[in-house]
């Protein structure tokens, strides 16, 4: 019998149960189970339901209301107990021995409150090589997060007490909301990583995220926005944080030119120059200031 650990599975899915087989019995089958699995419908209107009934009738079922991934994942982890949470997606697919080779390094490096490992890409079926932009690291990585997400959150075990602390996943973003919530956590935290492929991330399907919202980096900008403004960033983050913000509120403002939408490239250039002037943080100067004190 495989070693039971504690780590709940959250499983967000949204009309796909021709994919979300192959997800459940990745977990299923995992040399390490989770102590439990729980599978967030997001409103499905497909077989999904049916099939939970049919074939997979002890895994924990919710079905809500379609509110997008972040709800789903927040909900997932509102009702699941472990202490360790593991997120994946319904169209991606675990190796075998991914939770156990994440529980062991956990266990061996109890400071890490975050564990993510490697993966594989495979598009249209085919197995592609990720660019260098998409290289995963660990250790303090804030400065490598901010261009892009390199953190899949198919890959992470994550401590439920930092995911809670950090109020989870931004429910009012569509897209993006995973490079949010790891900005946050790299902000302050390192993280471990396995350079191991232990997942398998699947794409080229019409129904991924980044086909259906046009400009992803409007939702990175939201992310960004709210960090610079959280006070939270060392004088050094902010800087970092504030330049990406500005880099990619200049394609925004290009790309809505050459589309014609005047009104949405005044709001890009309009936050770019509240940005713009080339000033720390006023939240950490004051902070700083006040630990010069002592």
């Amino acid at each position: 019998m495989n070693k039971s650990i504690a780590i709940s599975v959250v499983i967000p899915t949204f009309n796909r149960a021709s994919l979300l087989p192959r997800a459940l019995d990745s977990v299923l089958a995992q040399t390490f189970m989770p102590t439990e699995i729980i599978v967030v419908d997001d409103g499905s209107t497909d077989t999904t339901r049916q099939l939970m009934k049919d074939r997979y009738p002890g895994i924990d079922y919710l079905y809500l209301a379609n509110k997008g991934v972040s709800h789903a994942r927040n909900a997932g982890v509102a009702r699941s107990n472990c202490r360790w949470l593991a997120f994946l997606d319904s169209d991606d697919q675990w190796l075998p021995d991914k939770l156990e080779r994440q529980w062991h390094a956990l266990q061996a490096e109890p400071h890490y409150r975050l564990c993510h490992t490697d993966e594989i890409w495979i598009r249209n079926g085919k197995r592609v090589n990720p660019m260098n932009k998409h290289a995963k690291q660990g250790g303090y990585i804030f400065e490598k997060c901010l261009p892009l997400c390199v953190i899949s959150p198919s890959s992470v075990v994550l401590c439920r007490q930092l995911f809670e602390r950090l109020g989870g996943f931004d429910e009012t973003l569509p897209a993006c909301e995973d490079y949010d919530l790891w900005l946050r956590i790299c902000a302050s935290r390192p993280v471990l990583y396995l350079d191991e492929p232990l997942l398998r991330k699947y794409g080229g399907h019409p129904d991924q995220l980044s086909r259906q919202h046009w400009g992803m980096d409007r939702f990175r900008v939201h992310a960004l926005e709210k960090l610079l403004k959280s006070g939270v960033l060392s004088s050094v983050q902010y800087s970092a944080a504030r330049r990406i913000l500005l880099q990619k509120c200049e394609i925004l403002t290009g790309g809505a030119m050459k589309r014609g939408k005047s009104e949405r490239a005044n709001y890009f250039r309009k936050l770019a120059a509240t940005y713009r002037v080339n000033q720390p943080d006023p939240l950490q100067v004051a902070r700083e200031a006040d630990h010069a004190q002592y």
